[in-house]
């Protein structure tokens, strides 16, 4: 029992806490700053000012992730964040394809328990920092709501993933708020006055049927003219949560401080739209369905952007610029929306997209003027039109991991972030270890024994033919089959095309005008087929030569009067293509931007989501394409420029690759990369998924020594990336990995195999 008769005032619980790292947000890009670091040796202290984890993924707010991959809207093929991220999208996959924001909660919760190098501080706000002259933070002070306790966390090195951007505003990092003039970065899409200089925050709602009459009594402070949201007839039961984005608001106002302002505002309008469901006499269908969640805090998108060493404008992204020290990508469109939001006349975004995902640097990841500060997450140093881009939480997520090897990397050295930019060469190698694509950057690991090594399989599948299954898609609009192409000429392709009647078809081979993109904007070869009524067998000879490795387009335009036969067969780095719409990213088939906006004009080209998007029917004359064992060797880990894998044949009934060393080398570590489809976007709620485990994925093999002795036996692999920890080093001059074909008709791949 505890008396105390009291009388004087009394301090709340305090406690230091000392670590080599401290990230303040424990949003999705805090999360992965946090496990990313961690598993680079540093003690981590995460804070987080909420209950859970995962900011705008949270259940407390319920936005999908998204990033590159863009709900497969654009042109951005095999585009999915890698490292963390991908661990965390493709584990919410498998155990929840129906996207339950609370289920989510806890394999983030789990991801970060499961590292004991994090300490993790819930319900604990930032309010202080304390510095050691102008540029440096010493200790950010921080208190727990639930134990009534203010914690010190100390650290050489800091990083802000708060969204606001806290400690970083408090240590007086540079920083801006607002759009930027058109003229100051000579960026054309800067929105005027009137667009307004903000994107707002949203908030949603949830509805489920009780199977019962449930009636509705909206609160007294609820919108009570629906009609004052100029979208208001687009309303229906089926849209919910963050599909419902554009319920947004707070773009005119401080997005900060005036946060609990727009929220009430938000509150007021989704208990309106709710009213008009349920009580307008509208929605009859609406008779039994019940308000079953209402967000309680908004989903914030934009607010402070702070300042590095260099600011990503929006060329950077159009022209996909090129940067020497390139640690990340990004690929969502430039994303603007009205500041009035929900209440504005304009449509609920302006998206527009780039050719193909863009390289992010590395000297927008920390502040200029506070020398142990990283930026990351959403307020990375990047102008108002830039950040329309880098905002979204796939690509804040990537930026964060890229954040974490950094700061592994100067508390190895002993050195500051800006001055990690001399190791940028270490710092891209330890990323693509990690699992994170960079474009253009390759494993060059000299530490990685495979390097060494000579790579042979029981078998390597080459591409001869896509079979027919029998299944027609009729040219309602444009199909594609993409290919990846070597130097010199395409073999020579049959097929056939189903024609209601006589008519033409015109064929082309197209390339994208920029290097590892795909967008088919340049159209190498045309040919025009004359064809007769019924089945009709075609046969192509394309006269270009190719000079290096690269993906080509084979587009037949559209003519609804003509079908083309599919294939089942599923392959690695295989994908087709269609011109449809995409409306859910501003997709309508070609973009075609107002002039005088710094925006190209192209055609989308995009997949279809499984069990559609088939490949055509195809045979070549000579294989298009052989998937070599070496290839897990050649240092990229994705289809980028060629397909990058291993794949077994099909009738291989033991697929097996051997590693091979001239002597013997001590493997301590064993590191396999598989298929998970880079190319589906794996939207973390609400979606849903065709399937929890990617068909490509090599889910059962065993590794053995040379002497056949069994060193791992995996069974159930649905994750992209497995390493290997051997409880005890070997020593061997052979390594076999075993494998099973993931399905009758999609053979076993793998893209990767490091030893160290």
């Amino acid at each position: 029992m505890i008396l105390n008769e009291g009388g004087s005032s009394r301090d709340l619980f305090s406690e230091q806490i000392d670590a080599d790292l401290v990230i303040v947000g424990g949003g999705v890009s805090g999360v992965c700053c946090a496990v990313t670091a961690a598993r680079e040796g540093l003690k981590v202290v995460l804070v987080q000012d909420r209950p859970v984890l995962g900011g705008n993924a949270s259940s407390e707010v319920r936005l999908w992730i998204l990033g590159a991959t863009s709900h497969m809207g654009n042109n951005n093929r095999w585009a999915r964040e890698g490292g963390v991220i991908d661990e965390l999208l493709v584990e919410n996959t498998y155990r929840n394809p129906e996207g339950n924001p609370v289920i989510f909660d806890y394999i983030l919760l789990e991801k970060i328990t499961e590292e004991k190098n994090i300490r993790l501080f819930l319900n604990t706000a930032v309010y202080e920092v304390e510095k050691e002259g102008a540029d440096t933070i010493k200790a950010v002070k921080g208190i727990c709501s639930q134990n009534q306790t203010e914690y010190t966390f100390k650290a050489p090195l800091f990083c802000d993933a708060s969204g606001d951007g806290v400690i970083a505003f408090l240590s007086g990092a540079s920083f801006r708020m607002g759009a930027e003039s058109r003229e100051e970065f000579n960026e054309k899409f800067a929105p005027s006055k009137e667009y307004g200089e903000l994107l707002g925050h949203s908030l949603y709602f949830y509805s489920k049927d009780t199977g019962k009459p449930v009636q509705y009594i909206p609160p007294s402070f609820a919108l009570n003219d629906i009609k004052t949201i100029p979208r208001y007839k687009t309303f229906n039961l089926q849209e919910q949560g963050c599909k419902l984005w554009w319920i947004e608001y707070g773009g005119r106002l401080d997005t900060v401080k005036e946060t609990e302002t727009i929220k009430w505002e938000l509150w007021k309008v989704v208990y309106g739209v709710w009213d008009y469901i349920k009580n307008s006499g509208n929605f009859p269908e609406a008779a039994n369905y019940t308000l079953e969640w209402v967000g309680a805090i908004p989903g914030k998108r934009e607010s402070r952007r702070f300042c590095g060493d260099y600011m990503l404008v929006q060329q950077d992204i159009v022209e996909q610029r090129q940067h020497i020290d390139a640690v990340s990508f990004g690929g969502w469109s430039i994303d603007l929306h009205p500041a009035d939001g929900v209440f504005s006349e304009l449509p609920g975004c302006n998206q527009w997209h780039s050719k193909g995902i863009f390289q992010i640097p590395y000297r927008c990841m920390y502040s200029k003027n506070i020398s142990n500060l990283f930026l990351t997450g959403r307020i990375i140093s990047a102008s108002h039109v830039a950040f329309a881009s880098t905002r979204v939480m796939g690509t804040s997520a990537y930026n964060a991991q890229a954040v974490a090897i950094a700061a592994a990397i100067a508390t190895e050295q002993k050195i500051l972030p800006r001055q990690v930019s001399a190791h940028i060469q270490a710092l891209q190698q330890r990323l693509v270890k990690a699992g994170q694509f960079i474009p253009g950057i390759k494993n060059e690991d000299t530490g990685d024994l495979v390097q060494q090594a000579t790579v042979t399989a029981s078998s390597e599948y080459s591409l001869s033919t896509l079979p027919e299954s029998g299944k027609l898609y009729p040219l309602q609009t444009g199909i594609a089959q993409l290919i990846p192409v070597s130097p010199g000429k395409l073999p020579l392709m049959r097929f056939h095309l189903e024609a209601m009647g006589k008519t033409e078809l015109p064929v082309h081979l197209a390339v994208c005008s920029r290097k590892a993109s795909y967008t088919p904007d340049l159209i190498v070869e045309e040919k025009l087929l004359q064809l007769e009524p019924g089945r009709n067998c075609i046969e192509l000879e394309w006269q270009t030569v190719f000079t290096e490795n690269q993906y080509a387009f084979i587009i037949f335009r559209k003519n609804e009067s003509v079908s083309a036969y599919l294939s089942g067969t599923r392959l690695t780095g295989l994908l087709s293509l269609f011109q449809a719409e995409n409306k859910a990213v501003s997709n309508t088939g070609v973009q075609t931007p107002p002039e005088d906006i710094g925006v190209d004009a192209f055609e989308f080209w995009t997949p279809r989501r499984r069990p559609a998007g088939e490949n055509m029917a195809i045979n070549f004359s000579q294989p298009l394409f052989t998937y070599r064992a070496d290839n897990i060797k050649n240092g990229y880990a994705r289809p980028y420029l060629a397909a990058n894998a291993w794949v077994a044949a099909l009738n291989d009934v033991d697929p097996q690759l051997v590693i091979k060393w001239n002597k013997a080398v001590t493997v301590n570590n064993i590191q396999l990369t598989f298929d998970t489809d880079m190319d589906h976007p794996m939207e973390s709620v609400l979606m849903g998924h065709p399937e929890n485990i990617m068909p490509f994925c090599t889910r059962n093999y065993s590794i053995y020594d040379g002497a056949g002795n069994l060193i791992k036996n995996i069974t159930g692999n649905h994750q992209t990336r497995n390493n290997i920890v051997l409880e005890e080093p070997l020593v061997t001059d052979t390594l076999v990995v075993k494998c099973e074909h993931p399905a009758a008709n999609i053979p076993a791949a793998i893209f990767e195999i490091r030893c160290y």
